[in-house]
């Protein structure tokens, strides 16, 4: 083989060797972890619950081939996006259906949970982990999965990234400056199944209590863990928030509890129910936004009483998920309902 010969083999051997490259790119994900994914990502498994809801909102929903069981029956998700109903969960509970999960293919699969990413990196997939656990992570995790979806879901995780920068700066700049034994104290019940379960600090539910100008009760480091009724009655909360569906339920059942009588919470009539929409405003969505305005108004009622929580709702569901939320729909987001109004 003379010298141009042999030149333009390795010249085209080279030229798929950078194909291929480019065909690929690598994300380093929330735990640290450097994924290789396609660079063109066509079709994805999401595998956490809140983490759809972002990918809706970053408008990539039309490439996932799969969820959990938990947002398949999600009735708020399918009256916005309604292709959800065909879509297989191949996460139910803690069980990954791992054989229809390698037929349906997914070019990337996301998770929260490392030992998911352990075994199904093992079974071959390019899995992306994008837990996080506050503010700060939530906007690299934002910006991760528009990173996974591609095309212009970048540009819409800074447009929510700078909705939820907007929403606390408006907030921390009236509560920055109140001191701990002026701030009322806050007790987070994770819902109404379980009373005694409770989020504490070094939490976003902490966190979002800060910023709307109270301090959690339970100064115990922790999300969703159970303590005693008498811990409950030591800390005597100002405020008790109940998270969860139907939360109206949950609120009425802390109202009729002998054992919360005493808190000072129920004798002012200070328990509220946290909202619920596509997901728990409380907790990993990208409704988490909202949150801080509505714990705002909830916790600081005087210093925010210009806060329209319902037009910044109506105004975010148009934006972020293009529906148009009515006043009614919107009052069974304030209870936790379905969007029917069912419970």
């Amino acid at each position: 083989m003379d010298m141009k010969k042999i030149l333009l083999v390795l010249a085209l051997i080279f030229g798929a060797l950078n194909i291929n490259a480019a065909d690929f790119k690598t994300l380093t994900d929330m735990t640290g972890s450097e994924v290789k994914i396609p660079a063109k990502v066509e079709k994805i498994a999401a595998l956490w619950h809140a983490n759809n809801q972002i990918i809706l909102v970053l408008g990539g929903m039309d490439k996932v081939v799969t969820t959990t069981d938990q947002i398949s029956k999600n009735k708020w998700f399918a009256r916005i996006y309604p292709r959800l109903t065909k879509l297989p969960a191949t996460l139910n509970g803690n069980d990954i259906q791992i054989e229809e999960l390698v037929k349906l293919a997914p070019d990337v699969v996301i998770v929260s949970n490392k030992n998911f990413q352990a075994s199904l990196a093992k079974e071959g997939f390019s899995v992306v982990n994008a837990l996080f656990k506050d503010y700060e992570d939530m906007r690299k995790s934002v910006l991760l999965t528009a990173d996974v979806i591609g095309g212009n879901a970048p540009a819409r995780a800074k447009e929510l990234n700078d909705y939820l920068d907007k929403n606390i700066a408006l907030v921390s700049a009236k509560t920055d400056k109140i001191p701990t034994d002026k701030r009322p104290k806050v007790l987070h019940i994770v819902n109404g199944s379980n009373l005694l379960k409770v989020d504490g600090t070094k939490s976003m539910i902490d966190t979002w209590i800060k910023y709307a100008g109270g301090t959690n009760a339970i100064q115990k480091e922790g999300n969703m863990f159970e303590i005693t009724a008498e811990e409950i009655l030591n800390a005597n909360p100002d405020i008790i928030i109940v998270g969860g569906a139907d939360n109206q339920k949950s609120v009425a059942k802390i109202y009729a509890d002998p054992a919360f009588s005493g808190l000072k919470a129920v004798q002012n009539k200070k328990v509220f129910g946290n909202p619920k929409g596509v997901f728990s405003w409380d907790r990993y969505g990208a409704e988490a936004a909202l949150q801080i305005l509505w714990a705002a108004k909830t916790i600081q009622p005087e210093i925010f009483a210009d806060i329209d929580v319902k037009a910044e709702t109506k105004a975010f569901y148009k934006k972020f998920m293009n529906y148009d939320l009515s006043d009614a729909e919107f009052g069974y987001i304030l209870n936790g309902l379905n969007p029917d109004g069912s419970k």
